[in-house]
C-alpha cells in the first residue's frame, strides 16, 4: 500500500534505475522551478541560526496579514501536527476524511479517540462539544475547496478546538480562515510551505494561532536550520516566483485534466481547486505499473479512507512532463 507520495527512491531501486529518471506525478510540489539562484555562503552555514526566527517570522507575517507572536515554526507539516497534537488536552478528535495520514497517527500517538466523518458524503454530521475536530481545505487527495464559514460557526458553538490544514491553499489564492485566529483562540492553522514554494527539501511547516498558542507549544531548538531560513526569506520574498506559479498551475492542470479526459481510461475524473486531480479507473492497478514501466510514478490511494485501489492521483507538472504522461497513456493497451 501506497501511504505517501514521492518515494522515488523505492520505486527506483525496483527498476534499477536513478531516482531522477523517475517523473514523480505522486508529489503534490509546485511544478514552476525558479531561476533565482539562493546563495549557501560559508558565513550562513558556520552560525547558529536566530532559534526564536524572527525575521522569518516577520516575512510570514507580513505575508499571510498577521503577527510574528502567532506564528510557530516547525521541520515540516508533520513535525508541525505531532508537536500541536502534543500540547492538546482535549480526547475526543473528529477526522473529516479522506485527509492526510499523519493526523490519525499523530492523534493516536498521544493517546486521543478517533472519530471519522466522512466529509463527501455526511459533512454535518454532528459532533460533540469541546472536541478536537480536523478539517483540510483544500482537501486532499481530491482538492475540492469548502466555504467553511457556517461549519465553522457550528464548531465555534460548540467550543471546539479547530484545526485547519491550508497547505494547498495559494494555488489558486482560496480564501483563509488565519483572519480568525485573534478572533477565536481554540483555532490552529497549520501550513505546509513546502507544497506552493516547490522546497521539499527544506522542510519548514508553520502554526498559526493565538500567541498564547503559540507559547504554549513546545518547538526544538534551532528546529529549523541557517539555510532553510535564507531560503524561504528568498522564496517568500519573490513577487515572480508567485505570479509564475499561478499562471503556470492553472495552464497545467488545464493540460493534464485535458490529457486525462482523453485519454478515456479513466471512469471519473474528479474536479480539482488544488495542483492535483483525482481519478477513479477499473483499470487503475494496471495503469500505474504500466506508468512505473514508463519511469512514472503516480499516486495509489488506497490507503485514503473511503477510497479503494481503483483511484489514482495525478500531480500537476511542467509541460515536459506532462507529455511523456500523455505518451505513455497513448501507449496502454
Amino acid at each position: 500500500m501506497m501511504l505517501h507520495g514521492g518515494n522515488i527512491y523505492k520505486y527506483a531501486k525496483e527498476l534499477n534505475c536513478d531516482a531522477d529518471e523517475i517523473i514523480d506525478f505522486s508529489s503534490n510540489i509546485n511544478a514552476y522551478r525558479s531561476q533565482k539562484a539562493i546563495p549557501l555562503s560559508e558565513d550562513l552555514i558556520r552560525k547558529y541560526a536566530n532559534s526564536d526566527y524572527p525575521e522569518l517570522k516577520k516575512t510570514l507575517a507580513e505575508n499571510y496579514k498577521t503577527d510574528a507572536k502567532n506564528i510557530a515554526l516547525f521541520n515540516g507539516a508533520t513535525a508541525a501536527i505531532y508537536a500541536l497534537f502534543a500540547s492538546l488536552k482535549g480526547k475526543k478528535v473528529y477526522l473529516y476524511a479522506p485527509l492526510y495520514g499523519e493526523y490519525e497517527k499523530a492523534a493516536l500517538a498521544n493517546n486521543k479517540d478517533i472519530y471519522k466523518i466522512n466529509r463527501i458524503e455526511d459533512i454535518d454530521a454532528e459532533i460533540d462539544k469541546k472536541s478536537i475536530v480536523v478539517f483540510v481545505n483544500p482537501s486532499t487527495p481530491e482538492g475540492s475547496f469548502y466555504d467553511l464559514e457556517d461549519l465553522f460557526l457550528e464548531w465555534k458553538s460548540k467550543k471546539c478546538t479547530v484545526i485547519l490544514d491550508e497547505s494547498f491553499i495559494e494555488f489558486e489564492a482560496h480564501k483563509s480562515l488565519k483572519k480568525y485566529i485573534n478572533d477565536y483562540k481554540r483555532l490552529y492553522i497549520i501550513q505546509s510551505l513546502t507544497k506552493f514554494y516547490a522546497c521539499p527539501g527544506v522542510r519548514i511547516g508553520a502554526i498559526f494561532s493565538d500567541k498564547k498558542n503559540i507559547r504554549s507549544l513546545t518547538t526544538p531548538l534551532w528546529n529549523i536550520s541557517s539555510f532553510d531560513v535564507a531560503f524561504m526569506q528568498e522564496r517568500l520574498s519573490d513577487a515572480d516566483f508567485k505570479a509564475a506559479s499561478h499562471t503556470m498551475h492553472l495552464e497545467q492542470k488545464e493540460e493534464l485534466q485535458a490529457i486525462l479526459k482523453n485519454s478515456k481510461l479513466f471512469d471519473r475524473i474528479v474536479e480539482s481547486e488544488a495542483n492535483f486531480i483525482l481519478t477513479q479507473s477499473s483499470h487503475a492497478k494496471e495503469l500505474f505499473e504500466h506508468l512505473l514501466a514508463h519511469k512514472i510514478l503516480v499516486r495509489s490511494c488506497e490507503s485514503f479512507d473511503y477510497l479503494d485501489a481503483s483511484w489514482i492521483r495525478f500531480a500537476v507538472k511542467d509541460k515536459t512532463s506532462q507529455q511523456k504522461l500523455q505518451e505513455a497513456l497513448s501507449a496502454f493497451a
